[in-house]
């Protein structure tokens, strides 16, 4: 009962009690933002003046190695290999979710088709024809009623999955059987990530909890600092160096050993004040090199970590929460505003600031913000809230095409074996 209740308040209720900040705990863990010179106290969202800078400055990437990784502990993408000219060539279709305001979720991509679900939680496996090889809902009536939303890892020739109803499980992918399904206290607020025989999520109550893969028996878990209103975005994990690091809601960096669970590092990001803003505030997935770790947030905080200590490299002023993307020395990231920025990965110093809203009037471009963005071998593939699909060259930042994909909701977009996919509230969109 107490699971379902949690569960319904995750879809219908924010909270917005005040915390009592005169208790030791937040007392130290402010004190340590404020010893921290280098961390910048941001209690609301700014508003900052950009414009385009060095918009004439040409790169040459062409000695960077193509990536084509389905799955990266590292969520680090770099130039995925796409040369399409954006055919529309498959549609994998769907019931339309409910109760959603952000298409965040990613499909399985498979040689042989593709795995995702629908508005009741069921699990579809289509082949490479959009045709349903099977489709199985492993929900009671009542937890359909919730609807379900899904996030996915392949293990092998399982399918391992963690919820937003507080269950997780496994499913062989050639039957869509279960193998062992489990409950959580609380629903899962995260991708999932794997390390050998063990896999990693974060609940809705910033634990993040580890699992044996084998018959999902949990290993270990770590609660962090909670807050009492419920986060608008998905938590993020990378796997590193024997550690797992994650995020919370309210902006914490905490990297974790992953045999014992015990905490190697820590890192508050934000003022004790982001206790009372979570559903507000934003922050993009983690991504790192094997050296540092970079993330920004909507508060105008672009931060480069240093993966072993937690130590702070660099902090530069960037509006953007959305998943950075590494290729060679730079970071390629995108403003709430809709800016291209470059951004020289060792030193944090901003290279190139490209307008790709250019073509949007300013009433409209106020209304709207980037959801997600992808490169290929010479293009930048980038989708917004208002259902398009700008693609811009990656040498000089210009717009090549505006492409409409949907009137609604969009996911960001991904590249699998030289096609390009983006997920519509209802279908699957796959382009050569």
């Amino acid at each position: 009962m107490n699971k379902l209740i949690f569960t319904l308040v995750v879809f219908f209720f924010i909270n917005n009690c005040s915390f009592n900040e005169n208790s030791r705990i937040w007392k130290d863990k402010e004190n340590k933002l404020e010893n921290n010179k280098k961390i910048t106290k941001v209690f609301s969202e700014n508003k900052s003046s950009v414009k385009e800078f060095n918009q004439d400055l040409k790169l040459d990437l062409s000695s960077i190695k193509i990536l084509n990784k389905k799955n990266d502990n590292q969520n680090n993408l770099g130039l995925q290999s796409y040369k399409g000219d954006l055919r529309k060539i498959g549609n994998f279709k769907f019931s339309k979710l409910e109760k959603i305001n952000q298409l965040d979720f990613e499909p399985i991509f498979l040689k042989s088709g593709v795995i995702f679900f629908d508005k009741k939680g069921s699990i579809i496996k289509y082949d490479n024809n959009q045709k349903v090889v099977w489709k199985k809902n492993h929900y009671s009536k009542s937890e359909r009623k919730l609807k379900p939303k899904l996030n996915f890892i392949v293990d092998k020739q399982n399918l391992l999955v963690a919820d937003s109803v507080a269950k997780y499980y496994s499913v062989n992918i050639i039957t869509g059987e279960v193998n062992w399904l489990k409950n959580n206290e609380y629903p899962f607020n995260s991708n999932i990530k794997k390390h050998k025989d063990k896999i990693f999520v974060i609940d809705y109550k910033n634990t993040l909890r580890c699992y044996k893969i084998k018959d999902g028996s949990e290993c270990w878990n770590l609660q962090t600092e909670d807050s009492f209103t419920i986060s608008n975005i998905k938590y993020s994990l990378i796997i590193l160096n024997d550690n797992v690091i994650f995020n919370n809601s309210i902006g914490d960096i905490t990297a974790v050993d992953i045999e014992t669970g015990l905490i190697t590092w820590q890192l508050p990001t934000q003022s004790s004040a982001i206790i009372n803003e979570t559903y507000n505030f934003k922050i993009s997935k983690l991504v790192s090199d094997g050296n540092s770790i970079y993330f920004s947030n909507n508060k105008n905080q672009f931060y480069s970590l240093d993966l072993k200590t937690g130590t702070i490299n660099w902090i530069n002023e960037v509006n953007s929460n959305i998943k950075p993307i590494l290729v060679g020395n730079l970071i390629f990231t995108i403003s709430r505003e809709g800016y291209l920025y470059l951004i020289d990965k060792n030193k944090g110093n901003i290279i190139r600031i490209t307008d790709l809203f250019l073509n949007y009037k300013d009433k409209k471009r106020k209304n709207i913000y980037p959801v997600g963005f992808i490169i290929g071998d010479k293009n930048l593939y980038l989708t917004n809230s208002d259902g398009k699909l700008i693609i811009a060259g990656i040498e000089d930042g210009k717009i090549i095409k505006i492409e409409k994909v949907s009137s609604g909701l969009v996911s960001e977009p991904f590249i699998f074996n030289d096609n390009l996919y983006i997920v519509r509230n209802g279908s699957i969109i796959k382009y050569n």
